[in-house]
């Protein structure tokens, strides 16, 4: 950073020193053509915003009489679905791929693959079991939260924190992607090593939406979800009525940047076993080691399974002259890496049309399963509301 006397007046000759404050509040994103919406930038951060001038008082939280007639509410924190519910919203098609634990004893995971190609309208959703994080594959997701819009493109991830109502709009018509839900803790980003100041994502690359409200009397439906089962009730207003806020407990998105530099290395993913299980998904481009995984589809192995690639990629590898390259340049892949065992459903084990089942030659070890593209059929009139039945 500069220090103020190293900066030059612009558009002036004069040597006069230049001093002064020039900003007017804290630092907002523009808005673009693909993403017409303002954000506060950072991670964790305690966020204050208001879409009325005066609406949020200073110094406290209830004052006796709240400027425009406005009715104070707090949202107190502590966290945690069952993995084998499915819900549907906006005529949202969700299928659960893998999943531990459960929503009761607020320990455990699931991971789902979406489908949407309808808003229904006056409709809003809040999932009281966890925490969702949220991976568009194809098809931009227009979210109105309690406190505020974001646009979350494919490539970009959002976090939606349990208790917190919200509602989706596809401006694309249609889309698809993944959905992590989390039962107990929040999500946290990672400490950045060696790479220190350098690293390619910075908690600033966070998005938090700004405070945004409708005056809307009409009626609206809420679902619920509760420990694995859905709840409905209606409202004589929109749930999205929020004038101002502030605190730290609040929905963001990120624009998931990564880049990894080496020389004189193995460049492909070396023969290894990890102690997490790994669930490994393609957003865009072409996988550019073997296998045959296509965007929209997921790889599943589990802890400890020795997983690579072949020796055929190994000899050419290790014999190949080391020049600078760019490898999966136009690709996007994502890895979720899982402390504790998990189950597949019998969707993704069964049902599902394009299951592959990796082959381990000279060992006996559990299967590796790889979806090469998870496609769910719409528009069928048993698809939708599906109760599932013996861990399906």
């Amino acid at each position: 950073m500069a220090p103020a006397e190293a900066i030059p007046p612009a558009n002036t000759t004069t040597t006069t020193p230049f001093t002064g404050a020039a900003a007017s509040g804290a630092f907002t994103t523009t808005p673009t053509a693909i993403d017409p919406y303002t954000y506060q930038v950072g991670f964790g951060n305690h966020f204050a915003s208001e879409a009325l001038t005066g609406a949020l008082p200073i110094g406290y939280n209830t004052p006796q009489r709240y400027a425009y007639n406005l009715i104070s509410e707090q949202l107190n924190v502590f966290t945690p679905t069952n993995g084998n519910v499915e819900f549907t919203l906006q005529d949202l098609g969700l299928k659960t791929i893998t999943g531990h634990g459960n929503s009761m004893a607020k320990e455990g995971l699931a991971v789902y693959i979406y489908l949407a190609n309808k808003l229904i309208e006056k409709r809003a959703f809040c999932n009281n079991n966890g925490d969702i994080l949220i991976l568009p594959q194809e098809g931009r997701l227009d979210i109105q939260t309690e406190f505020g819009k974001l646009m979350v493109l494919p490539g970009e991830l959002v976090v939606i924190q349990a208790g917190i109502k919200f509602s989706v709009r596809m401006p694309d018509g249609a889309g698809r992607g993944y959905i992590q839900e989390v039962f107990r803790a929040h999500y946290e980003l990672p400490k950045l090593g060696p790479v220190g100041s350098n690293g390619m994502a910075q908690p600033r690359d966070f998005k938090t939406p700004v405070a945004s409200f409708k005056v809307d009397q009409s009626e609206w439906t809420v679902v619920v979800k509760l420990v694995g089962k859905l709840f409905t009730y209606n409202q004589g207003h929109t749930p999205f009525n929020v004038v101002a806020w502030h605190g730290n407990y609040t929905p963001y998105n990120d624009p998931s940047i990564y880049c990894q530099v080496a020389c004189n290395t193995f460049r492909p993913p070396y023969y290894h076993r990890n102690v997490c299980t790994e669930i490994m998904g393609m957003v865009c481009g072409k996988w550019a080691l073997s296998g045959s995984l296509e965007p929209g589809g997921l790889t599943y192995e589990p802890s400890y399974m020795p997983h690579g690639e072949g020796q055929e990629l190994w000899k050419q590898a290790t014999s190949v002259e080391l020049v600078p390259q760019r490898v999966g340049e136009g690709s996007m892949a994502f890895m979720m890496h899982i402390s504790a065992h998990v189950s597949l459903t019998k969707y993704a084990l069964k049902r599902c049309a394009n299951l592959q089942k990796m082959q381990v030659v000279g060992r006996i070890e559990p299967p590796l399963y790889s979806w090469e593209k998870i496609s769910c059929a719409v528009g069928r009139h048993d698809y939708y509301n599906v109760k599932p039945q013996n861990g399906e």
